[in-house]
């Protein structure tokens, strides 16, 4: 396991589309290890393979210590009509946040690290955190939901915290 680069924001392999995983082997396993350590090291709960520049759909989430889930070629099946509003930022825009309005339950698809098939609702954090990621998988970068204003103002805060 190893910690490794994070691609930065604006960089434009943040907004390409990831790939479905194909091949569930010993170095799919040992990208998720080095995925969990570099989030715990920038830190964060959640990233994917795009931030580390790999354009795969592979997400690793850890909402409270120990507890990590990896999700391969996640997608999501459901999203409920009530929404809930969350404050979000990104590994790869360190020292900035935003609060995003997304739905407030989830049932998302995905595989395991051996290519096994599974569903799980979510509602809450989890529920943010694997929309996040899946709009992250999608080439959707977080500030993408905010309004342009919002944007524009958070890109300029982000650009000064990086120059301090």
């Amino acid at each position: 396991m190893a910690i490794r680069p994070i691609v930065r924001f604006p960089d434009p392999r943040l907004r390409v589309a990831a790939q479905p995983v194909t091949r569930f082997d010993a170095e799919l396993r040992a990208l998720a290890g080095d995925l969990l350590d570099t989030m715990r090291a920038a830190p964060g709960v959640g990233i994917t393979a795009p931030h580390l520049g790999l354009p795969l759909r592979l997400v690793v989430l850890e909402l409270s210590p120990g507890d990590v889930g990896v999700y391969v070629n996640p997608v999501v099946l459901e999203a409920s009509a009530e929404t809930i509003r969350h404050v979000e930022g990104s590994v790869s825009m360190p020292g900035v946040n935003d609060e995003i309005e997304r739905p407030a339950r989830v049932t998302i698809g995905y595989r395991d690290l051996d290519g096994a098939e599974h569903t799980e609702s979510a509602e809450g954090f989890l529920a943010i955190c694997h929309q996040h990621e899946i709009d992250q998988l999608d080439g959707i970068f977080w500030i993408d939901r905010l309004s342009r204003l919002k944007r524009d103002r958070l890109i300029a805060r982000y650009n000064k915290v990086s120059r301090a």
